[in-house]
C-alpha cells in the first residue's frame, strides 16, 4: 500500500519504497503504476477545474502568470505535446501537475490516459530496474 500511495504523489517514491519494505521487481513496478494511473485518472477529471482555480488564485495575489517551471512546460510542449508531457511526468513533473498540464492544454481524457499509460509503463519498468540493481551493487561494497 506504501508504493501505491507514494507512487500516486511523487513517481520515484514508488520503486524506493518497494526495495526498502523487500518488494519483488514485478510488484514494486505494478503497485508504481497503479499508484501513477490513480492520480491521474482523478486529476484528468479535475483538472481543468484545478487550472481555474490556481489562475485565479494568482491572479488575486498579483503574482506572474509564467515563471521559469510554466515557461519549461510550455517549451516542452510546443516541441513535444502530450507525449513530452507524458514522458517527462515521472521524471520531471509529478503524476498530479503532469495531468493537469495535459489537461490544461486540451488533451482529451483518453489521450491523457493512453499516453500517461505507457510512461508509466516504461518508467516503472525503468526507474525500479535501476533501483534494484544500484542497490545490489551498493550492498557488495559494502
Amino acid at each position: 500500500m506504501s508504493v501505491y500511495l507514494i507512487s500516486m504523489v511523487k513517481f520515484i517514491g514508488g520503486p524506493l519504497a518497494g526495495i526498502s519494505l523487500g518488494l519483488s521487481y514485478l510488484e514494486t513496478v505494478l503497485f508504481t503504476v497503479a499508484g501513477m494511473m490513480t492520480s491521474v485518472v482523478i486529476f484528468s477529471f479535475v483538472g481543468r477545474a484545478a487550472s481555474r482555480w490556481y489562475s485565479q488564485y494568482r491572479r488575486d495575489r498579483q503574482k506572474p502568470v509564467f515563471g521559469r517551471r510554466s515557461r519549461r512546460i510550455v517549451r516542452i510542449w510546443r516541441k513535444f505535446g502530450v507525449i513530452g508531457v507524458a514522458f517527462f511526468t515521472p521524471l520531471v513533473l509529478t503524476p498530479v501537475f503532469g495531468t493537469i498540464v495535459a489537461a490544461v492544454f486540451g488533451v482529451p481524457r483518453r489521450q491523457i490516459l493512453l499516453h500517461m499509460l505507457w510512461s508509466a509503463v516504461f518508467w516503472g519498468l525503468v526507474l525500479t530496474f535501476m533501483v534494484f540493481r544500484f542497490q545490489k551493487v551498493a550492498l557488495e561494497y559494502l
